[in-house]
């Protein structure tokens, strides 16, 4: 009864996730790129759109075909080395990506090959996930780091695909919020077919929930390499600077706004008025700001708030061959953050500075960025205190105490260099987690699942009451001829 209610709901909310789905697209057209796909409907236009070939419709499956689901931009970079590593481990393997977000979607194409599809996450009803199932068929789905929805579970029960949740987190918060809907939640949890975290807490707060931890394996994050090219390019940009830089990396919505207020605090101070004073009374030398948004679509606002402000603002979308002298460089663009680290002395975390959960910070370290956060990180909560005592990060109360602390330490080389050398080290010591997430897939694979996990599989599944099969087949006679009726 429990997911007939929660499939009825999501099917009634379709046509306001359309409107949503119209509504971005203004803004971010990707959006509007096959929005069908959403609710498992694939024409050969879609397709042909995606330069790949569509999944056979063998019998069993693609045994190929590997579904890797990375909901936004942050995963889809986190697992594009497991996807290398899958690749070496299984020859001749193809992939199935999937995204929920435009920013991940336009990322995950770098990670295609000829053989290879990129389609929308499926909506979570009934329907969709049954359309999604049958057309591609794939060997086994791999969610990353969160992503898990009860009609996909149940769907992928039901087809028999081995569903695994990799690279496994779950903050202290998302697990309140989660046990709020225990009735939902935990048969979900309990129906994947197996989960790898990325630290022992992780583990723990996901066993809390039914889900069958296999082992902690490690953060993909760590065995990322930063791109040569832009890090070589930053460090060049930031040697012909004459200025230390000071990063806002993954500044959030109202953070820019903090940052600003403490800048036009300082300008006050100022003995000329102009934007350019008020910089160089920051500190006791100048100070280059180079501020990088995490979300797209508030690029062209950041830039207006600082400019409407009498601070000058190159952005690295009108740069040529250097970025020219302007009060505030301004990042927007995507895929470039090892370039924005490596003009980076220091970074200021974004998404930790107001009560969002903070921002992945091993990319930073990778890049040799020391890191200072404020005191909302609970996303990330063991990576930063792991950070921390190894000298890469600096915890602060606040966004004006983080921004003094950074000045010093660009005007202190010693502890600078210190520090630097430290986020290298923090990075490297914690490499790996992906070679041994792909080796545990494919071992899961080489054997047959267990009579006892197939009980556990089947009591997850049954525990959703009427079933995911009664739904779907609910929503094959209910599905209307015209498209834009959309069934379970």
């Amino acid at each position: 009864m429990m997911l007939r209610l929660y499939s009825w709901v999501m099917w009634l909310v379709q046509p306001l996730l359309r409107r949503k789905l119209q509504r971005r697209a203004v803004a971010e057209p990707g959006y509007g790129e096959a929005i069908e796909e959403r609710f498992g409907y694939y024409t050969p236009p879609a397709q042909a759109a995606q330069r790949m070939a569509p999944a056979p419709a063998v019998e069993g499956g693609d045994p190929r075909l590997v579904w890797v689901h990375a909901v936004s931009l942050g995963e889809t970079r986190a697992v594009a080395v497991l996807v290398a590593q899958l690749r070496s481990q299984w020859p001749g393997m193809r992939l199935l990506l999937t995204h929920g977000t435009a920013t991940g979607r336009a990322q995950g194409r770098a990670l295609l090959q000829p053989g290879d599809v990129q389609v929308w996450q499926p909506w979570d009803t009934p329907g969709a996930v049954g359309r999604f199932l049958a057309h591609f068929r794939p060997r086994v789905g791999l969610l990353v780091e969160t992503e898990v929805w009860p009609n996909l579970v149940a769907g992928c029960a039901h087809a028999g695909v081995p569903l695994c949740l990799v690279n496994a987190r779950l903050s202290d918060k998302s697990l309140r919020q989660v046990q709020r809907l225990a009735w939902l939640s935990r048969p979900a949890y309990r129906g994947l077919a197996a989960v790898w975290a990325q630290s022992a807490g992780d583990a723990a707060r996901l066993r809390l929930l039914g889900a069958p931890v296999q082992g902690v394996l490690g953060n993909f994050k760590f065995d990322a390499t930063p791109d040569v090219a832009q890090l070589a390019q930053g460090r060049a940009w930031r040697q012909a600077c004459a200025r230390p830089v000071v990063m806002f990396a993954s500044s959030r919505e109202g953070e820019e706004q903090l940052l600003l207020d403490i800048l036009k605090q300082k300008k006050a101070l100022a003995p000329v008025e102009c934007a350019q004073a008020a910089i160089k009374n920051v500190a006791k030398a100048a100070v280059q700001w180079l501020i990088v948004p995490r979300h797209p679509q508030r690029f062209d606002a950041v830039a207006a708030l600082f400019a409407s402000h009498g601070f000058t603002v190159a952005r690295r979308s009108a740069w040529a061959d250097a970025p020219p002298q302007a009060d505030i460089w301004l990042g927007d663009s995507l895929g470039e953050m090892a370039l924005y680290f490596g003009m980076a002395d220091v970074a200021l975390l974004g998404g930790s500075f107001a009560p969002l959960g903070g921002q992945n910070l091993i990319e930073a370290a990778a890049c040799g960025c020391p890191v200072l956060m404020g005191p909302h990180t609970f996303n990330f909560a063991e990576a930063t205190a792991l950070a921390q005592a190894a000298g890469a990060a600096f915890a602060q109360p606040d966004l004006p105490t983080a921004v003094e602390q950074a000045l010093a330490l660009v005007h202190t080389p010693a502890a600078l260099a210190q520090a630097r050398s430290a986020a290298l080290s923090w990075s490297q010591a914690h490499r790996g987690a992906a070679q041994r997430t792909a080796a545990a897939v494919k071992g899961l694979l080489s054997h047959s699942v267990s009579a006892d996990q197939s009980a556990a599989l089947l009591e997850a599944l049954n525990a959703f009451d009427d079933g995911f099969g009664a739904l779907l087949e609910a929503s094959r006679k209910e599905q209307a001829p015209m498209q834009d009726r959309e069934s379970l």
